[in-house]
């Protein structure tokens, strides 16, 4: 429900504002790393409008973050002072001016304020004002994102090395606040992980010659060490600085480590996901498409925040205009664009589509513009096939670009149709792309589809035959050929990344192998927790140990170790095991099917578009509650309704039902 109230600006430029301030606050090594792609920023002058019929007399007053003025009936007032709408029609513009930051207006009135009505311009295009919840008091400002703050003290402080090691037994994502009591300055050495902190020579984060006045900035760490000195020299407390979130969510089961991964997963998530979904809190902190393309299906299973997914997407795609791909990456373009139908299935949200939609197509524009004769997407000069880091085949055309693609026009189709726009188009090329991909990435004598057919190398990794899986572009035959020739085959290279480990245990749970997937949660996520992760990581690699643990491009300590994309099992868990899905937008419809074999009790909260859905498991009897109507349980293919607030118990055996 939108508040009563709130801070108006042109759509999107909130989000487009304050991504850019984002991606400036990456810190590499004591210096600053802006990110290197194009970034855009927000419109910086804006028109307001609406008309007002009044039965009587009212005041108001318009406050801005920036310059202009107010129209009533076409008399100008200015801004800040009670101004008044008379009996009748009342048409009121609002002009305002930012040359440094957003430009945005608050209408403080009973009856003229600024909520839904309100249009904004930026003097090419008219659409509905945008607003954020985070900003719903006339004295807030929407440029100064405001963070709670919360002291946390070390939960272990040990004499090591000649100096003094804080370990404050969580992620922190905040300042330090020292209290120096026989030293007059101090070296700070940070870490995520204990080896990191005690590394003084090539700690990622260390600041030398602080005192108590020293300007410390906001860093990600888990451990503090001061070298040369003794406990008795130093307090160090840490205030992490946060967004609050509700969270519903909640796995409970015999299984204490799959507990333990979900809790891990959940606080990775939160972490990462404060005003947008970022990477990592501690090296890159930028907005990735491709993260962020993963977070939001997290998200749909814990937090259930609409408005960062919002925040992400608007920020990803900048401005209409495009000068280069999403994060220069061709891949992430298209995730983007996919990621927009997830974000509609799982809220409904109409109005939202509508806004971005026109951004969609000129994003799939520019995609058709580096196709060739086939239909076939390409890299151009300057440009990241990424996929995954893997080694891949990348000569010519490759394989699973074309795969998102293929679901990039089934996208444009789905969310054109909703919005009765014309879509034959897209039909066509994702019939063409579809048949071409087969025909030619398909290799027989494999058994899969190869990375690229131009080289004649023939090479098979798991990344296109993942996608062909996940967004259902082989028949059932080539299906089963996949399962055995590649992903179930320890002979094709492995994926390391958690990035990627999320498709692929997407695609085997889609094949109905949850146990194996079961099994890849314990081993590779509780491979982590052995490891003393207390968040998931960006990589990991269960044949190393020690410092080589932390090593990623190039850096000793490159390896971020509190990723989003590591917070994966609570979306399978979710949608696999517990075996929740929207099947209409919204949850105006929904499913419950789930894999429960591996557990003897389970306690689960899930959350759905304007309710919450719980599922408990004792033994040989299974229950399910919905608090909205819409529900159908399906336990081995028998299908039972749900309905609002009422539980419903199976015994598995299906004897009974009540």
């Amino acid at each position: 429900m939108n508040p009563t109230k709130y801070w108006m600006w042109y759509p999107g430029d909130f989000s487009i504002h304050q991504g850019m301030r984002q991606n400036f606050t990456r810190e590499e090594r004591g210096m600053g790393w802006p990110a290197y792609w194009y970034i855009d920023d927000c419109n910086r002058n804006v028109k307001f409008t609406r008309t007002y019929q009044l039965d009587q007399p009212t005041m108001f007053t318009v406050y801005a973050h920036g310059t202009g003025y107010v129209e009533i009936n076409e008399v100008k007032h200015r801004l800040g002072e009670t101004l008044h709408g008379d009996v009748g029609e009342n048409v009121i513009t609002i002009f305002v001016g930012n040359p440094q930051g957003l430009p945005c207006v608050f209408v403080d009135g009973e009856t003229i304020k600024s909520n839904d009505g309100w249009q904004a311009s930026n003097f090419v295009s008219s659409l509905p004002a945008g607003f954020d919840p985070l900003f719903i008091d006339k004295n807030q400002n929407p440029n100064v994102i405001e963070f709670q703050k919360k002291p946390i003290k070390p939960k272990k402080i040990i004499e090591i090395q000649d100096g003094v090691l804080f370990d404050f037994g969580r992620a922190v994502n905040g300042r330090l606040k020292l209290n120096l009591l026989h030293k007059q300055i101090v070296t700070i050495c940070y870490g995520e992980s204990q080896t990191e902190a005690l590394d003084v020579q090539m700690c990622y984060y260390k600041q030398e010659a602080v005192d108590e006045k020293t300007p410390i900035r906001k860093r990600a760490f888990r451990y503090i060490f001061i070298p040369d000195a003794k406990q008795t020299d130093v307090d160090v407390i840490a205030i992490h600085e946060y967004i609050p979130k509700k969270n519903c969510s909640l796995f409970r089961s015999d299984q204490q480590l799959i507990n333990r991964i979900w809790d891990v997963s959940t606080e990775t998530l939160n972490l990462c996901s404060d005003v947008f979904f970022i990477d990592g809190i501690k090296r890159d902190r930028w907005i990735w498409a491709g993260d962020a393309y993963q977070a939001n299906f997290i998200n749909q299973y814990s937090f259930f925040n609409e408005d960062i997914d919002k925040r992400t997407l608007l920020a990803l795609r900048g401005q209409n205009d495009i000068k280069q791909h999403i994060n220069t990456i061709v891949d992430y373009s298209m995730l983007w664009v996919i990621g927009v139908l997830n974000h509609y299935e799982m809220t409904g949200d109409i109005g939202f589509l509508k806004i971005i939609y026109p951004k969609m197509k000129s994003m799939v524009d520019y995609f058709m513009r580096q196709t060739n004769d086939k239909g076939f997407i390409y890299g151009r000069p300057n440009e990241w096939i990424f996929v995954d880091w893997s080694e891949m085949d990348k000569q010519g055309t490759v394989a699973a670009e074309q795969a998102l693609l293929i679901q990039v026009y089934k996208t444009m189709i789905t969310c054109g149709s909703v919005l009765r726009l014309p879509v034959d188009g897209y039909q066509d090329l994702h019939d063409q792309l579809l048949n071409h991909f087969i025909e030619y990435f398909w290799n027989d004598s494999k058994g899969a589809f190869i990375d690229s057919y131009e080289s004649g190398k023939n090479h098979v990794t798991r990344h296109a035959n993942i996608f062909a899986i996940l967004f259902d572009l082989v028949d059932d035959d080539k299906k089963e050929l996949i399962l055995k020739n590649v992903l179930l085959n320890d002979n094709i290279t492995q994926i390391t990344t958690p990035y990627f480990k999320f498709f692929e245990q997407d695609a085997l749970c889609k094949l109905g192998l949850q146990d194996n997937v079961y099994q890849v949660i314990l081993d590779y996520w509780g491979g982590m927790l052995d490891k003393g992760a207390v968040t998931f990581w960006e990589e990991y690699d269960p044949t190393k140990s020690g410092k080589d643990m932390y090593e990623m491009y190039g850096d000793p300590y490159g390896k971020s170790l509190c990723h989003a994309w590591g917070a994966s099992p609570i979306y399978l868990l979710g949608r696999y095991f517990l075996g929740l899905y929207p099947t209409r937008p919204g949850y105006r419809e929904f499913n419950v099917e789930p894999r429960l074999e591996r557990f003897e009790t389970v306690h689960a909260v899930l959350p759905i578009k304007d309710g919450e859905v719980t599922v408990d498991k004792d033994g040989g009897k299974l229950s399910v509650t919905a608090t909205k109507a819409g529900g159908t349980l399906i336990i081995d293919g028998n299908k039972y309704s749900l309905a609002a607030g009422r539980k419903l118990s199976v015994r598995l055996d299906r004897t009974h039902v009540q």
